[in-house]
């Protein structure tokens, strides 16, 4: 797959935006919605995610003995099973058991062409089955309505579980009355799928085999279970005499109890229902016989009730399980987890980006979603993840989406990694060698190369300010910074600081300073109890802390005024802090799939931190993103001991400031609302992630404020994300839809750095730190 030129993506990214965007979002936003109310609703929801996370978990160790257990119980029941190794052995196989079958029994309905009737399989789309089958002489019609809208349109599935989720109904409706010139138009949902009911169910009778695909195989019975909203897929399985069940063989289970939390979670993963409309278990071939639709009024039971073994002799059932790479992505220690997915498309829906231009975009060959890099990388290659890996920003909010909590960030950094590392060694290293202090081999994109480095380009562009904002500002600088690394010109660059944050701390004394102002006593600053003048010791905490703020390259280079907010604030609450300059947390590096830099400079963290961790010092984060790498990422990076201990001496900022409330601290030294100052509060996505959106929630509250939370996933920016070239228009689409929610409010506050920029450009207005709200003196 030749992969397009920034150009050329930034292209169809505008197109998708508008012609399948309004679509896509309405769909994905809304069944996310419903996922989140009924996972709320569902008591035991981390319960169900734990334990089918831990059978899928069981269930790929074991494998091999499984697909050998499945084969016995299949055989058992006089079926068939045949391990394909990939698309064109599992077409191969499909096609001839149809030609078999006809020439054994005739063609069904009189036709001349042997007939298949298939339900909606994304494995079957992964092989190509129904162009191989075409190939073949067979006429293959899709049952699944999405599935069969895309059949008449000749188009492809956007979504994994929605597949024509990109077509509007007037869209379907014109569709229709083209293609089928009925007596009386089509406009109705009702009309078209009484339509697409009654068509397909007279196709369905005549056909001569039956397809499916597999929701779950349980191995120790050969029973099949097909999970559904419409019940056609029952059909293709039980009314021809010969049904084909296609899946990968990651789809096996050990027993039936083990099919019980997949069941009940994966509706409410992937649409937000309590449970799905169709539930089938089958262990085929099927007992019951079909009923003969030439002979509708003749009985399928003898006179006694019992089945007509007779009419039931012929029927014929094939297992086909495909490799296609499963295997080596289950020897793959970074690709496994995706065989852990049971295509709900949770991911999807969570998606910020996803809803907004869909699958088309976001996705390859045949997967869609955050889950795609994996499996496009596994069956297909990585070339075919690369097109749209960088479309995964890393915001974490699918994490808590996904039913068998796979870390699917993870798998699209390292997938990113490797594909950084097949690029062309000689195209632009020349331009960097031996001036990056990264620890990445040759090849690397020159824009990742930059913005994995932001760290040491923050530190000069702040030493030399302000002609190095003056310089960036710069019409010819804009251009060659959007030709040699991708900056789109119309993205407006950070204003650098050229006193970093750090250097104004030591002037301000340093940490003997700061120990000094947290001991003395505090004069309430405003609101609700200000009237009574009492002065407050220490903040009115006995807590003994001393924190480490960690001066991360935004607060320290850039907005210097979220750190020293910080300072003042723990200062007030009565603690002593210091900023010493350390180095950056990886987060940069990773958000371009740089995993040895981010590594390295994890280890280079946890090392000048482990004194101030010794000595009982609390690290405190300004910025989520890099919290978040501390908390999930470097449980990867450092060893088990040295990331637990980092995990648990960290806090986010407001996180912070809450547990010293909780523990005596009096929120009436810090600059305080009137009791219910309305405050628009969006909250960083991977804080949410870490579920510290609350506490921040609670800061306000108890400091005289009325938070209203957001409700849009992502605020589009994502660190780089926004700048890119390709993505420019991506990232304000996303953003508009966050700016709609707040713009009515006269307070706006974001916890992230991407948040923060994107709403101060689309708001046209300042849209300060939640901490510099509460600092001492500075309210707006």
């Amino acid at each position: 797959m030749a992969q397009r030129t920034r150009s050329e993506r930034a292209d169809r990214i505008r197109h998708l935006l508008e012609t399948e965007g309004p679509a896509i979002h309405a769909h994905a936003s809304a069944s996310n919605a419903r996922r989140y109310q009924t996972y709320d609703d569902t008591d035991d929801i981390e319960k169900l995610r734990t334990d089918a996370r831990a059978i899928k978990e069981d269930a790929i160790d074991r494998l091999p003995d499984l697909i050998e257990t499945v084969r016995d119980a299949v055989e058992g029941n006089g079926g068939t099973v045949y391990v394909a190794d990939d698309a064109a052995d599992a077409n191969a196989y499909v096609a001839d058991v149809v030609e078999r079958r006809t020439d054994a029994n005739g063609i069904a309905g009189g036709g001349e062409t042997p007939s298949v009737v298939k339900s909606k399989s994304m494995t079957t789309e992964e092989i190509d089955l129904n162009e191989a089958l075409e190939a073949a002489g067979i006429d293959v019609t899709e049952t699944d309505l999405g599935e069969w809208v895309l059949q008449v349109a000749d188009d492809t599935p956007s979504h994994i579980v929605g597949p024509a989720m990109h077509i509007s109904r007037p869209e379907i409706a014109e569709l229709f009355n083209e293609r089928f010139d009925p007596d009386e138009p089509f406009e109705t949902a009702a009309e078209l799928t009484r339509f697409a009911r009654d068509h397909l169910g007279e196709i369905i009778t005549d056909a001569d085999v039956g397809i499916t695909g597999a929701n779950f195989v349980v191995a120790d019975s050969g029973t099949i279970a097909l999970v559904t909203n419409e019940g056609n897929a029952r059909k293709c399985a039980v009314t021809p005499d010969t049904h084909v069940a296609v899946a990968g063989v990651e789809k096996l289970l050990p027993t039936l109890s083990d099919l019980e939390p997949f069941v009940d979670i994966i509706a409410k993963s992937a649409t937000g229902q309590p449970i799905s409309q169709y539930v089938t278990m089958l262990s085929p071939p099927t007992e019951s016989p079909t009923l003969d639709f030439d002979r509708p009024d003749e009985p399928i039971t003898a006179d006694d009730g019992a089945v007509d073994d007779a009419a039931d002799a012929d029927r014929e059932f094939h297992l086909v399980l495909l490799d296609n790479g499963r295997m080596d992505m289950r020897e793959d220690d970074q690709l496994r987890e995706t065989l852990y997915c049971i295509r709900c498309g949770a991911c999807s829906n969570s998606c910020a980006n996803f809803q907004a231009v869909g699958g088309h975009a976001f996705g390859g060959e045949t997967y869609s979603g955050g889950i795609a890099t994996g499996w496009e990388a596994g069956v297909h290659g990585q070339e075919s993840a690369a097109e749209f890996n960088d479309l995964c920003t890393g915001c974490t909010r699918c994490v808590d989406a996904c039913p068998v909590k796979i870390d699917i960030p993870w798998i699209n950094t390292v997938v990113r990694d490797r594909i950084n590392h097949t690029g062309d060694p000689e195209a632009y290293d020349f331009l960097v060698d031996g001036l990056t202090p990264d620890t990445e081999g040759r090849g690397v994109d020159p824009g990742k190369r930059f913005f994995g480095n932001i760290g040491a380009v923050a530190k000069a562009a702040s030493a030399t300010a302000p002609v190095s904002n003056w310089l960036a500002d710069a019409g010819p600088v804009r251009a060659a910074l959007e030709h040699a690394l991708g900056i789109d010109r119309r993205r407006d660059l950070p204003t650098f600081q050229r006193e970093s944050l750090v250097d104004w701390f030591e002037k301000r004394g340093g940490e003997a300073a700061s120990k000094k102002r947290a001991a003395e006593p505090r004069v309430p600053q405003g609101g609700a109890d200000a009237s009574t003048g009492r002065v407050t010791a220490r903040g009115g905490t006995d807590a003994d802390r001393e924190a480490v703020l960690y001066p991360d390259v935004y607060t320290n280079y850039v907005d210097t005024e979220r750190g020293k907010a910080a300072v003042r604030t723990l200062e007030a609450l009565g603690v002593p802090v210091s900023v010493p300059d350390l180095p950056e947390s990886g987060r940069a590096a990773l958000s371009q799939g740089m995993v040895a830099t981010a590594d390295r400079q994890a280890s280079r963290l946890y090392a000048a931190l482990a004194e101030d961790l010794d000595a009982g010092r609390d690290v405190v984060v300004v910025e989520p993103s890099d919290l978040a790498a501390i908390h999930r990422e470097y449980e990867r990076l450092l060893p088990e001991s040295s990331y637990e201990r980092l995990r648990d001496g960290s806090y986010e900022i407001c996180e912070y400031v809450y547990g010293l409330l909780e523990n005596g601290a009096d929120p009436d030294v810090l600059s305080t609302g009137d009791g219910a100052e309305p405050v628009a509060y969006h909250s960083h996505c991977q804080q949410r992630t870490l579920d510290l959106e609350a506490p921040t929630v609670a800061v306000l509250e108890r400091c005289g404020y009325a938070p209203e939370t957001s409700t849009a996933e992502c605020c589009g920016m994502a660190g780089s994300f926004g700048y890119k070239r390709e993505y420019y228009d991506l990232s304000v689409a996303v953003g508009e839809r966050l700016a709609g929610q707040v713009e009515g409010a006269e307070t706006v506050v974001a916890s992230g750095t991407s948040c923060g920029e994107q709403l101060e450009v689309l708001l046209e207005r300042d849209v300060p730190h939640p901490i510099e709200l509460l600092a001492p003196g500075t309210r707006p």
